[in-house]
């Protein structure tokens, strides 16, 4: 095992990490920026290095600085956490290049299912159902025009090396499609420095269901269910809950099964998360996310299994503690992703925090690196915190996540708690009927209102 693990990010997540590192007794470094010294996972950690000025790219992004903090300290392996350097093929190499375990998949795995078209092609020769649209990617007009007739209006033009929703335009009609075509090529190649897009067949009223997967790295590889992440707001996810309420236990262990088969055969190591939307009983791949995932903590609270720990114990070369048998649903879970933003216009609102006081009680969890004085910087993302309950069954999920969201105080900054104070009181979400497009709806009838 590990005698010291680096965790190259920042916030909530890092903490998380540096909790699984302390309980398996492995010591921890912290890295930060100028911006961060009086962050909460600099404190927390067993050791911190300082690895540039407040920006990301040279911080948090730097891959040089992150690798001198591993040799300055003699971290064996590296913890990316999301965002940032977590599913950057060049970073995962580097670090072997050097000798460092990067705690993930192999590099050869990131870079396959970082391109959107080569990830496509790879799970549809796996076996795992695919959204109709071109099979790769799209170069101009005429040829848009002639997959659009193929597949049938409307459809969506998407970035390859997308994401976050740049890069992705709607046309519901042909009228429509060279203007979205020529927009998305625009967007994807200010925001990824690559102008290639695909099209696949928009669906109408599907929901976002994520598959979790994790593997060994030598063959074996199981699920652990799905999340329902269906709650979006410009294709960011804001709510997400396990089970999905509108998956039965049949379309679950068949996907699951598909999923756990095509990260088998491909020695796939670590945790994963294979996307689809899902609509009418059938399931569309989307995109994997080769990394921990902000809503892991669902998946954990209904299994009763720790996502980090299992994910550096593959990667120190031991086997997975469970079998795809051991894991069984316990229950339902939900997570709400709290922002440092000013409502209604989800505008960034950095600032100090006077005042903070964490929800508690039974099947209550709080992840977040605030604390009283704690200064919100303006140069990351507004994610403060994420607060996650579990209930015996769905209506006791959302009984306990309306309670504590009544309990949480965050003073100081304008945050999105009152959002999911207003939601959890929503039919359409008490009942579970909802689809991607629910949020976005329900926000600008409010607006209008």
């Amino acid at each position: 095992m590990f005698d010291k693990i680096l965790i190259a990010n920042r916030g909530e997540i890092a903490l998380r990490v540096i909790r699984a590192c302390r309980e398996m007794g492995i010591a921890s470094v912290a890295v930060h920026s100028t911006a961060d010294t009086d962050a909460m996972h600099v404190r927390m950690a067993d050791e911190s290095v300082c690895i540039g000025p407040p920006s990301s790219t040279d911080s948090y992004l730097s891959m040089p600085a992150i690798i001198s903090a591993c040799e300055i300290t003699g971290a064996q392996a590296v913890h990316p956490g999301y965002g940032f350097l977590s599913e950057n093929a060049g970073f995962a190499q580097m670090l072997e290049d050097h000798g460092i375990t990067f705690i993930g998949p192999r590099a050869e795995h990131i870079r396959i299912m970082g391109d959107k078209i080569t990830a496509k092609e790879t799970m549809r020769d796996l076996g795992v159902p695919c959204v109709p649209g071109s099979d790769g990617g799209v170069n101009d007009v005429d040829e848009a025009l002639r997959v659009a007739q193929e597949i049938g209006y409307p459809v969506i033009i998407k970035a390859t090396a997308g994401g976050g929703g740049r890069g992705m335009k709607v046309a519901t009609d042909e009228a429509g499609l060279e203007s979205a075509f020529r927009t998305a090529r625009t967007e994807a190649k200010a925001a990824f420095g690559n102008p290639d897009v695909y099209i696949e067949k928009y669906l109408q009223r599907p929901r976002h269901i994520e598959v979790q997967v994790f593997g060994d790295g030598k063959g074996r590889a199981v699920h652990l269910g799905e999340r329902d992440c269906s709650l979006q707001r410009r294709h960011q996810k804001v709510f997400e809950e396990a089970p999905g309420p509108c998956i039965t236990p049949e379309q679950r262990a068949r996907i699951g099964q598909i999923c756990a088969d095509a990260c088998a055969r491909i020695a796939y190591a670590g945790a994963g998360t294979i996307e689809f939307l899902f609509e009418d009983g059938e399931f569309y791949f989307i995109e994997m996310n080769t990394r921990l995932q902000v809503e892991h903590p669902v998946t954990e609270a209904i299994y009763d299994v720790d996502l980090v720990r299992q994910q550096i114990r593959v990667a120190a070369g031991y086997p997975m503690d469970f079998r795809q048998e051991d894991l069984k649903i316990r229950g339902h879970s939900i997570e709400v992703r709290l922002n440092a933003e000013k409502l209604p216009n989800f505008s960034p609102s950095p600032g100090t925090i006077t005042q903070y006081h964490a929800p508690g009680g039974l099947g209550v969890r709080m992840d977040s690196a605030l604390y009283d004085g704690y200064r919100i910087p303006p140069y990351y993302d507004s994610l403060i915190g994420k607060l996650i309950v579990h209930g015996t069954d769905r209506p006791e999920a959302l009984a306990r996540l309306s309670r504590a969201l009544g309990e949480l105080i965050i003073d100081g900054v304008d945050t999105t708690i009152p959002l999911f104070a207003e939601l959890v009181q929503d039919p359409d979400i008490q009942s579970g009927d909802y689809s991607i497009h629910w949020l976005e709806k329900w926000l600008a009838a409010k607006a209008a209102s």
